[in-house]
């Protein structure tokens, strides 16, 4: 059986087609929405990202029926369970796409992340996954039992871009003042006892390893890990670079050039509250665990 999942992301839509049965991924690509932008501290999706939004449902619909799909699950995450206008978006795909839109509470958003990643890290000893969105970020800490741990807080980078302003390169000030901002919703969360081994989740931590190693992220089904000391430079870079330097980058995809620096100072502020001794890559997250998750 051939089934998509198509992940509505604060920023990105992603579409992952595949076979149940093999669970051999036939297809998977995803586009720069910004569903978020414009709109998501006021509790809203702006009438432009709307647009963009159905306009992209529009072409994976098209996709899927090129590759023969028989169900399409589409899932809706920090952006749309927030959104007052929410429903005039699932109408829409329901009524001129004919499939469903599924809103997910951030705690539902957790436990697909840990099922995705879980898919592709064995878990051996604990591990603390993150996995930065623009409208949340989960944390899930986890052994080989599961979950023991997991929390999705509102710190996504859309929402801190359009919280603040910033200057280019970012400041000093605008560092702390982002840091402050974290701290004041998840420290609480770090004072526990944690896991001193990180699973970034796709994403943004793709984006840090072709950065860090500048070459595609090619891993299939398994959580590869980055040397921390590098990571940690790269971070500092990323956080130290300008705009027009990441417009020039071609291991940062359009989305992530503007909120590459906040996914940074984010991580990095993780790193240092955790006291993160190893650090995993893992290619999956929450459509995965959606697609694969319960097989």
């Amino acid at each position: 059986m051939r089934r998509a999942v198509i992940d509505l992301g604060t920023n990105t839509f992603n579409l992952l087609i595949a076979d149940t049965l093999t669970r051999e991924v036939l297809f998977q690509t995803k586009e720069g929405v910004a569903l978020g932008m414009g709109g998501i501290n006021e509790g809203r999706i702006s009438e432009a990202a709307m647009l963009r939004a159905f306009d992209t449902l529009h072409r994976f619909k098209a996709l899927c029926h090129t590759w023969q799909v028989q169900e399409i699950q589409a899932i809706g995450t920090s952006a749309l369970r927030d959104a007052t206008n929410a429903q005039e978006l699932l109408y829409k795909v329901q009524n001129q796409l004919h499939f469903t839109i599924e809103i997910i509470t951030g705690q539902r958003e957790a436990e697909l992340i840990y099922k995705g990643v879980r898919l592709t890290h064995d878990f051996e000893n604990p591990a603390l996954i993150m996995d930065i969105g623009g409208g949340s970020t989960e944390f899930i800490a986890a052994d080989h039992q599961g979950p023991f741990v997991a929390h999705s807080f509102d710190i996504g980078v859309s929402r801190l871009f359009q919280l603040f302003q910033f200057q280019d390169p970012m400041s000093l000030q605008d560092i702390e003042k982002v840091e402050t901002y974290l701290a004041e919703r998840c420290a609480l969360f770090f004072k526990q006892q944690l896991p001193t081994v990180l699973i970034g989740s796709s994403g943004s931590f793709e984006t840090f390893y072709e950065l860090m190693e500048e070459s595609i992220f090619d891993s299939k089904s398994h959580a590869i890990e980055v040397d921390s000391n590098r990571f940690e430079h790269m971070l500092e870079q990323i956080i130290a670079s300008t705009q027009a330097e990441r417009d020039q980058n071609q291991h940062i995809i359009a989305i992530r050039k503007k909120m590459a620096p906040l996914a940074a100072i984010k991580t990095r502020w993780v790193l240092r509250q955790a006291n993160i001794e190893q650090i995993y890559i893992s290619p999956y997250s929450l459509k995965e665990g959606v697609l694969f998750g319960s097989l």
